[in-house]
């Protein structure tokens, strides 16, 4: 095979995902310290890139680092109190001049169309404006946080009319009030407030972890906000960490459909998440992009494609559409993003109160996890819920898995009689039986 141009393959597995999400609206938070690292040209040629693919997007970016560095160059020190700064008058006038600055440079950096870069020809426009209403956090703990505030709300028509006209939408973390005040607030805040109002399609926050991790430092690729809430439980109050955890479950619980958590180090993360099937983060949904399921009609194709290879090499016995379609309620899926990865399936038995564990399989490229032992255990609760006592399997090249899981070698007496009439005596395929009680 030709891998001359490996980019080809890549462009070409990405098509379903550019189709996809035309016309999507995105959040993305940049925190100020990717800018600072010097991480903003990069990030900016993705942006510019998703706009090109049609995108609509709005990007929030944080000042933190910047502002604390101007805070330090003026010797002033800022009182602290749960992870926020107390924003006084003196503050207010840094952090106003470096969210002025920033969106300035913003700006120009989006502006940029020389031929010999790679915003070349691309026409975007980035506007920003008195797009989020705030209110101030007020006294709390008898502390009064001054100029520091919170969202009220974002103008959603104001925000909407400008995504509507192709223009790229530009959101400090600052907010303004009716009484003509300006208040500081939380990028994360800010992201998470802008992603539920418009009802966006993906929130992405851009920071210093590459996502969340278990107990023994394993990635978790994907979590409900019910599994996530242990790890913003631990995570040090007013962290990057415990906001971004803090933002990603609010919008999941709040029509949001996913959010993404990524890193800046990582030069790839914000494509890489977007146009892979897997992505390179966290993703916190509501709902389970990976699912195991009861199988419909409309699966049929993804388990005819699942299926072909193993069928190819004798491992499975061929099933035709027709067949499928006629037991398709015996089957169990797995599915990922919308593809099919795993199945099985469960035949009944009931004259003999035996089931018979069928057509077990996983995707090539997502074996080696648990999966396998995820659809043995949903067929197992499927039999008992039917009220059969043992399951049996027949098989050519994967007993050992099964006797690792329950299963014991039997004899073809050990088959019901219908079962035990249709035994294809030229496969010698293994018989194992589990019991259920």
């Amino acid at each position: 095979m030709d891998t001359r141009f490996p980019f080809v393959d890549w462009f070409r597995n990405s098509s379903p995902y550019i189709n996809a999400h035309r016309g999507r609206t995105f959040v993305i938070l940049i925190e100020g310290e990717a800018m600072a690292r010097g991480r903003g040209e990069q990030l900016i040629q993705d942006l510019a890139l998703l706009h090109t693919l049609g995108v609509r997007l709005v990007v929030v970016f944080g000042i933190r680092p910047q502002v604390e560095q101007a805070l330090a160059e003026a010797k002033i020190v800022p009182q602290r109190h749960n992870g926020r700064w107390v924003a006084d008058e003196a503050i207010m006038t840094c952090v106003e001049r470096v969210a002025a600055e920033q969106r300035l440079w913003l700006e120009a950096r989006l502006s940029l169309g020389l031929p010999n870069t790679p915003l070349h020809g691309v026409e975007l426009t980035a506007v920003s404006g008195n797009l989020v209403m705030a209110k101030p956090l007020g006294v709390r703990e008898g502390v009064d946080y001054d100029h520091s505030g919170e969202v009220r709300r974002v103008r959603v028509s104001a925000v909407q009319g400008l995504l509507d006209r192709g223009s790229l939408v530009l959101l400090p973390p600052l907010g303004f009030s009716s009484t003509g005040e300006v208040f500081d607030l939380d990028a994360a805040e800010v992201a998470q407030h802008a992603a539920m109002a418009l009802a966006a399609d993906k929130l992405i926050l851009l920071g210093e972890a590459a996502g969340l991790y278990d107990e023994n430092g394993a990635m978790q690729r994907q979590l409900t906000p019910d599994e996530a809430e242990p790890l913003l439980n631990q995570a040090e109050p007013g962290s990057e960490q415990a906001r971004h955890i803090a933002a990603a479950c609010a919008a999941a619980r709040n029509g949001v459909a996913r959010t993404h958590l990524l890193s800046w180090h990582d030069h790839d993360a914000l494509l890489g998440e977007l146009f892979t099937r897997d992505g390179v983060g966290t993703m916190i949904t509501r709902h389970r992009y990976e699912q195991l399921r009861p199988a419909e009609l409309g699966d049929i194709g993804g388990l005819l494609e699942l299926l072909e290879p193993l069928e190819r090499r004798g491992m499975l016995v061929p099933r035709s559409r027709e067949r499928l379609e006629h037991e398709i309620d015996d089957y169990l899926v797995i599915e990922r993003d919308g593809m099919v990865i795993g199945c099985a399936a469960l035949h009944r038995f009931a004259e003999a109160e035996m089931g018979e564990l069928a057509c077990l399989a996983i995707h090539v490229d997502y074996r080696g996890g648990a999966r396998g032992s995820l659809l043995l255990s949903g067929i197992e609760r499927r039999a008992r819920r039917l009220g059969l006592a043992s399951l049996f399997v027949l098989t050519t090249h994967t007993a050992h898995w099964f006797v690792e899981h329950g299963f014991r070698p039997a004899d073809i007496e050990s088959l019901p009689p219908l079962r035990r009439d249709t035994y294809n005596h030229a496969r010698k395929s293994k018989i194992l039986v589990k019991p259920l009680a």
